[in-house]
């Protein structure tokens, strides 16, 4: 049986992973430049005041007053509320989903690499703290963004996983249940963030070390197991 990976590499120290600071759209340099940076500034008010207020008390004015543009300038860039906010996590999805990849790829098997994308995920809660807001509403406010947004996950595990069983990593599973181990997986990684938040977790850790042992623990013998 494979060993328990153990890692002591902290994503949130990687100079590479660090946010980068948004450029004020007042100090584009040419009008395509512009025209980016004001759509970027309104997706991130958008996804900042989802995140304090919810999808219900998201509204245009309050998107272009965080954004600093006129109203009229919104539908520039979105047909209507309804097209910003379904657009909110699909995008939110496809930055975390390549922010856990490189936290990952350090990893050299795929219980490392599950472990360091774990502590990477609640990295990236940090630096977009108004993410889980913006997926736990969405079923009904933008209940096909968040079905894509599942989708895209899933398939991302899935690809991950169907790796570990080629490698011969994973055993006792076939194709059809993987797909069940993914749903697990990604469960975890949502409901164990109620350890991140936790008051008086304020060490500058992205969540406790105890708890991403117990979760890798899980994995490895979950997954490399013999049923």
């Amino acid at each position: 049986m494979p060993r328990p990976a153990s890692t002591s590499k902290n994503p949130a120290t990687t100079p590479a992973l660090k946010k980068p600071k948004v450029k004020d759209w007042r100090k584009a340099q040419g009008r395509s430049e512009r025209g980016r940076l004001i759509h970027e500034a309104l997706f991130t008010a958008a996804s900042e005041i989802v995140g304090e207020r919810g999808y219900e008390d998201t509204s245009i004015s309050l998107i272009t007053q965080r954004a600093g543009v006129a109203q009229g300038t919104f539908y520039n860039h979105f047909e209507s509320r309804q097209d910003i906010l379904d657009q909110l996590l699909p995008s939110l999805g496809k930055e975390m989903l390549a922010y856990v990849g490189e936290c990952s790829r350090p990893g050299s098997t795929i219980l490392e690499r599950e472990e360091l994308g774990f502590r990477g995920f609640y990295t990236f809660l940090k630096l977009h703290p108004y993410f889980f807001r913006v997926l736990n509403e969405a079923p009904s406010f933008a209940p096909k963004a968040y079905q894509a947004h599942i989708e895209l996950v899933r398939d991302g595990y899935m690809r991950f996983l169907k790796r570990g069983l080629d490698s011969g990593e994973i055993k006792g599973f076939n194709e059809q249940e993987l797909e069940a181990a993914a749903f697990v997986m990604m469960g975890a990684r949502l409901y164990l963030g109620h350890y991140a938040n936790r008051a008086g977790n304020n060490d500058g850790s992205d969540i406790p070390d105890w708890v991403t042992q117990a979760y890798r623990k899980l994995i490895t013998h979950g997954l490399t197991g013999t049923p």
